[in-house]
């Protein structure tokens, strides 16, 4: 190009001129092309730099990161060195975060569903379009089938608890999470076990067996981090995995148990450790009860028997047995996230909580923690009361040991599909695919087939997102305004983090806050949502003011100091 005709066609109108090329471009370098594209900001000031605190969303850990910003474009994602729970480090999951960001093929604009579900025919429509749309269907929903024919379900997000105080200003206790295929039976058994759900403090741990996680892949913070570290500090690492994991590969002893046979190897380490009395006797004696019936339980429980179960030799089960006991209270069974879940999963998790207790681990450096944790405020609402609406939820008396605030995914999907007790007619999902994370895709298909309207809110278009009949923009982590956040880190400490937009948002994206928001106006529900996320955060902070200090200074508040001996 010539010097003059550099001289009269300035960059954005180059790119103005250019659509074509620079949308081809924008395969190969996101970052630059598709904010020209996206955005009419006139000339920049060059080199325009800033450092932004952030917390990562590429997975549930939300690790504490500081965005390079050059001319309102992120070029760098890097570890914030004072989030202590993230070791001052980010993966290369949470790198991709500006992947995500300027990922070409995001959900720009609001979108209709035309023609059979999965079809993929779609119509652009625009946000008061959508959004009358959303409204209509949930206002015909609730009238023919009560509110509770509407069912919510949010992912894993700091923006989820808008869903569910939508769902409980609209009428509808119907909610579900991931929660009951992930975390639930893990935190079901310890919580009946222990009274909490105790974290594990694996930095300092000696002795560590791990049923069925991986978390040298499977990245959880910070005990992936701890791990590694303790392993270089000697401690042993003893994996049950009927798959040869990288976790697995850098144990110290690796058992392909054989799937679902969990329980029979921990009834025998019970059985081992009773029998020769290598329990903490202190702690039995002072801190539990049932201690006898438990004796009476697992005497049958040999290695000899256990073996036949787990294809684990019998020598072996008696040895870890004998080694974890010598370790303990620096020793553990690892209480975190695994692979697969079973009809009695709840059950071979308490075997593994009881085990922990024989150790007298509780409360112990190297053992099972509950370090302190800050409580935030919130904003209550007094939700209005629909008469018609049925006596419970609809997945009620299907599962056992559910929590009160969250049904089951599984078995809402039965109840959906046969339409009993009640029918449900209605699904919103936010920021999660059970299309792909639930098991037997069919039955979920099947599910959605039942259903008059489905709307999705989230960043791609997912599995699940195909499949419905709305989908709704959301902006990435990087662009939006968030609550705060109280998380726990066992060793390592606690705290509270929050996120603030590092850029303005793309497209035409919009939070699920402002969404609801939305939707409660047009149900004449809006007194419920009369705040800004500006004022539910002052109602979080207004009883720890040093929070919001240490956020501003730190992007993050940290609460240091010993993680056990404080629950004697």
């Amino acid at each position: 190009m010539s010097a003059r005709i550099n001289n009269l066609i300035t960059r954005r109108k180059f790119l103005q001129i250019s659509g074509a090329l620079a949308a081809a471009t924008a395969v190969t370098n996101p970052c630059r092309v598709l904010y020209a594209l996206t955005r009419d900001k006139g000339e920049i000031t060059p080199n325009e730099i800033r450092e932004v605190f952030s917390a990562c969303d590429m997975c549930f850990n939300k690790c504490g990161l500081i965005a390079h910003v050059e001319n309102d474009v992120i070029k760098k994602l890097d570890p914030n060195p004072k989030s202590l729970k993230s070791r001052g480090m980010l993966c290369a999951r949470g790198n991709a975060g500006v992947k995500q960001l300027y990922d070409p093929d995001r959900l720009k604009y609001p979108l209709l569903r035309k023609g059979a579900r999965g079809d993929g025919k779609w119509q652009r429509l625009s946000w008061d379009q959508a959004l009358d749309h959303a409204a209509e269907k949930l206002d015909k929903i609730g009238k023919d089938y009560t509110r509770c024919g509407f069912l919510f379900m949010a992912g894993t997000d700091m923006q989820s608890t808008f869903v569910h105080q939508f769902a409980e200003a609209y009428g509808s206790y119907n909610v579900i999470s991931h929660e009951s295929n992930c975390l639930l039976s893990r935190n079901r058994a310890f919580l009946d076990t222990y009274g909490v759900m105790p974290t594990p403090d694996v930095l300092n741990c000696k002795y560590v067996i791990m049923p069925g996680a991986n978390r040298f892949e499977a990245l959880v913070t910070p005990d992936s981090m701890d791990l590694m570290t303790a392993k270089g500090n000697k401690s042993k690492l003893v994996v049950l995995d009927p798959r040869f994991t990288k976790t697995a590969a850098l144990s110290d002893e690796w058992y392909p148990i054989k799937p679902g046979t969990d329980m029979a190897f921990f009834l025998s380490l019970a059985h081992v450790i009773i029998s020769e009395k290598l329990y903490d006797k202190t702690f039995i004696k002072e801190k539990t009860f049932g201690f006898e019936e438990l004796r009476e339980h697992v005497k049958k429980y040999t290695p000899q028997w256990a073996a036949k179960e787990t294809d684990i030799p019998a020598k072996d089960i008696a040895r870890i047995a004998r080694e974890l006991a010598a370790a303990a209270p620096s020793a553990m069974v690892y209480p975190g996230r695994r692979s697969s879940d079973y009809e009695d999963s709840t059950q071979i998790r308490r075997s593994y909580a009881i085990v922990n207790a024989l150790l007298g681990n509780w409360d112990q450096e190297g053992g099972l923690q509950v370090p302190k944790k800050i409580k935030p405020g919130s904003m209550h609402i007094e939700a209005p009361f629909y008469e018609d609406n049925p006596d419970d939820r609809v997945d009620a008396g299907r599962a056992q040991m559910m929590f009160d605030e969250e049904g089951s995914f599984k078995h809402t999907r039965d109840a959906v599909i046969e339409g009993k007790p009640y029918p449900i007619k209605g699904w919103m999902t936010y920021k999660t695919n059970p299309m792909q994370t639930g098991a037997n895709r069919d039955k979920t298909i099947q599910m959605i087939n039942t259903l008059d309207f489905m709307m999705t809110v989230d960043i791609a278009m997912s599995d699940t997102a195909w499949m419905a009949d709305l989908v709704l923009p959301a902006p990435s982590y990087l662009e939006r305004q968030d609550p705060l956040s109280a998380f726990l880190a066992a060793s390592t400490c606690s705290g509270v983090i929050t996120r603030d937009p590092v850029v303005p948002a793309m497209f035409e994206s919009k939070p699920v806050f402002w969404i609801v928001k939305e939707l409660a106006k047009r149900l004449d529900l809006g007194e419920f949502f009369d705040f800004t996320v500006d004022d539910f955060r002052k109602a979080q902070l207004k009883k720890i003011p040093q929070v919001a200090k240490a956020l501003k200074e730190d992007g993050v508040y940290n609460i240091t100091g010993p993680s056990f001996g404080i629950h004697k």
